[in-house]
């Protein structure tokens, strides 16, 4: 087992292939500068290991991410550029996780809220607890945002009523309405996620790679220009070992053993 040091509000642990990342800023697991500094170096990082094939998101203690540390912001004035460099960070935050190389699943164990619903939406797959739950609280504290990344999660009446009125749905009601894989209760939660982790670690490294970059590409793209980059992305899968260990495998009958070639 291996973990990346010099993080100060994110944990990494790493085994048989799975990263387990742990956001670690208590009480609440807020969102500050070392907050989205450290998420960014963690998810980067695990981009470039060759020995991580998947990984596991979640929150220390009872929330998941409670949002921007609105108590670290409270009665501060923002000097010149502040503002702009606070926004940036948050936002490439967000994306190293949506741009990890690697698929990541959210196992929401408590509130995600506001830039805590944010860094789920930016997961692949989300699992949770039935107390787990989503909400964008920024109209009750004087902030907007999160509309975007809820739009990816929820339709339209949906995503205005929460951030129109503040409301939270908790796991019961994700898995009803397909947000989220599964509820389960608490003690269940990390079980349910290591073991699709350990379900998708067993493919092929290189094509679970390419199988999230083109996702990413073609979520915006026309049926005919997405499924072009698909059928480009399968073009480029089969020069690699692992594709002709997939496909001789299978025509024996055999567990396939990829090496990420």
């Amino acid at each position: 087992m291996s973990a990346i040091a010099d993080l100060e509000t994110v944990h990494v642990e790493i085994a048989d292939h799975i990263a387990v990342v742990t956001m670690n800023n208590p009480p609440v697991n807020a969102q500050n500068q070392r907050f989205h500094e450290d998420m960014m170096l963690a998810f980067d990082t695990l981009s470039d290991m060759t020995d991580v094939r998947v990984a596991v998101l979640t929150g220390a203690g009872k929330c998941f991410s409670a949002g921007a540390d609105i108590r670290g912001r409270a009665g501060k004035e923002r000097g010149p550029g502040e503002q702009w460099q606070h926004s940036r960070r948050a936002r490439e935050c967000f994306h190293a996780i949506m741009e990890c190389k690697k698929p990541v699943i959210g196992a929401i164990n408590g509130p995600a809220l506001g830039a805590g619903l944010a860094v789920a939406a930016s997961c692949d797959i989300l699992l949770a607890a039935e107390e787990g739950n989503l909400g964008l609280p920024e109209i009750n504290v004087g902030l907007l945002g999160g509309g975007r990344h809820t739009m990816r999660l929820f339709g339209h009446s949906k995503t205005r009523t929460m951030m129109f009125t503040g409301q939270r749905l908790f796991g019961p009601e994700l898995e009803r309405l397909g947000v989220v894989e599964k509820c389960v209760p608490l003690d269940r939660l990390m079980p349910e996620a290591m073991a699709l982790a350990a379900d998708i670690a067993s493919k092929s490294p290189i094509a679970m790679t390419l199988a999230k970059h083109a996702l990413n590409t073609i979520e915006d793209m026309s049926l005919r220009d997405g499924y072009r980059f698909e059928q480009n992305m399968t073009a480029e899968l089969g020069k690699y070992e692992d594709s002709k260990e997939a496909m001789l495998a299978f025509a024996e009958k055999r567990k396939p053993v990829f090496k990420g070639r």
